[in-house]
């Protein structure tokens, strides 16, 4: 189908359409505005990528993010120029708390928020045959978002990457695959579930998740390899439709993850009491943390701790005697392990959109450009933690709002490359953080 020059104007059938998509959205009617889908054939759309991709937000995948993804906001726009329909992995209503997830419950002493696990109304029908892995309730049919929490590009050629198995396996990827346990069933690679899809159009986004699970374990887990990196793009990018977009990889040492408990603060704290901070670093040895450390979100630093020998309590991480475990903290040398292996990836993404002649969205430099802040239609955003309006409680995640924003980065990017003027989305119908 030829979605070339194809117009269409936006109305009430339209605004109706948005606001059914995205409930609690009481849009106001414009003006009838034309637009276009310029060159594109948007008539069958994939989304390919990973949590940020599917709408996960708050620790966990469930019914609202789902409705709220990326994917889900494109699409809706793409259906205002001629774009066809979009099937997602939704979670039933009766099962809408999928995963389970944090939801905010107050704030501490320090103005640190607090959270409670949401675990009720679960999607969950057992246990993997690793007895530890939940098992989802399946999704049978067609999916068009295909993000799974958890991937990276290395694991997009791998068979057996959903297989249900006592070695492990991805929940998210086998609650889309058949229980039959053949090449075209569970043992079904990534790459090949997407090219069954038989799209016309795609996004992929990719690669955080080969530096983002060494960043956010402290350097303990291992980040790809550019080899192997290299090998699974060139595979992924071949089983794509002729027109899409990239999208690269955000700097994640940049979320609230790794700035909310800011280093030179939590030093200052130290000095205060006339102690200071100590990490362990990723050779068992201790030193002194320096401002280029990031001392992670879930850690327990400051907590009061007992510590052999000593008689009073001392708060974690500020004695060489209870220092910030490993895990606890990503110490300056991991951080720019990260920043080059993102760097690495990202010239290997702009040079696949190249190579394929499809968009590029490049953002990685739009979340370093907002990095101080911005303002849109009287709202202030920032990466800040619950008050930025962007992430949602994980601190790594997006909030609706800041899914909806990325949606509109995308768009431009999209709008730049096809000649189309798909129209962007109204980010204020979409909430943030939940205050209670």
């Amino acid at each position: 189908m030829n979605m070339k020059n194809l117009l269409h104007k936006l109305g009430a059938v339209a605004f109706l359409t948005s606001s059914l998509l995205f409930a609690g959205c009481d849009p106001e009617f414009e003006e009838d505005r034309t637009f276009s889908a310029g060159s594109l054939d948007l008539s069958k759309y994939v989304a390919v990528g990973n949590s940020l991709t599917a709408g996960y937000q708050d620790g966990g995948l469930y019914l609202e993010g789902q409705r709220n993804s990326y994917p889900n906001i494109l699409a809706n726009q793409f259906s205002l120029v001629g774009g066809g329909g979009f099937t997602q992995p939704l979670f039933t209503e009766e099962q809408k708390n999928g995963s389970g997830y944090l939801k905010l419950t107050g704030f501490s002493s320090s103005g640190l928020p607090t959270t409670a696990p949401v675990t009720t109304n679960l999607a969950i029908r057992g246990m993997g045959a690793d007895n530890k892995t939940p098992l989802y309730t399946k999704f049978t049919g067609e999916v068009q978002n295909l993000g799974v929490p958890g991937i990276k590009m290395v694991d997009v050629t791998t068979a057996g990457y959903g297989y249900n198995n006592p070695l492990g396996f991805n929940p998210f990827y086998e609650r889309l695959l058949s229980d039959q346990v053949a090449p075209t069933g569970a043992l079904l690679p990534y790459v090949n579930k997407v090219e069954s899809v038989k799209a016309t159009f795609f996004t992929m986004w990719l690669g955080n998740n080969d530096v983002l699970g060494y960043a956010t374990s402290g350097g303990i887990a291992a980040i790809s390899s550019e080899t192997a990196f290299q090998t699974a793009l060139d595979a992924m990018v071949a089983k794509l439709p002729a027109q899409g977009v990239i999208i690269n990889i955000p700097d994640v040492t940049a979320v609230p993850f790794f700035t909310t408990k800011a280093t030179a603060g939590i030093m200052a704290q130290a000095q205060a009491a006339n102690a200071k901070l100590y990490i362990t670093m990723g050779d068992g040895t201790v030193r002194e943390a320096k401002a280029a450390d990031y001392v992670l979100l879930t850690s327990t630093v400051g907590t009061p701790e007992a510590v052999p020998g000593i008689p009073q309590q001392i708060p974690h991480g500020f004695s060489p005697f209870n220092p910030l475990k490993n895990q606890e903290v990503l110490d300056e040398n991991e951080v720019t392990a990260v920043k080059t292996a993102t760097t690495s990836f990202n010239a290997k993404l702009r040079a696949a959109a190249t190579a394929k002649n499809v968009a590029f969205s490049d953002m990685n430099a739009y979340f370093n450009a907002i990095k101080a802040g911005f303002s849109l239609n009287g709202v202030n955003y920032s990466p800040a933690f619950i008050t930025g309006n962007l992430f949602s409680l994980d601190g790594v995640h997006l909030t609706p709002r800041g899914y909806a924003i990325v949606a509109n980065e995308i768009i431009k990017a999209i709008n730049t490359k096809y000649s189309s003027t798909i129209p962007t989305i109204d980010v204020t119908l979409f909430r943030a953080v939940l205050i209670p």
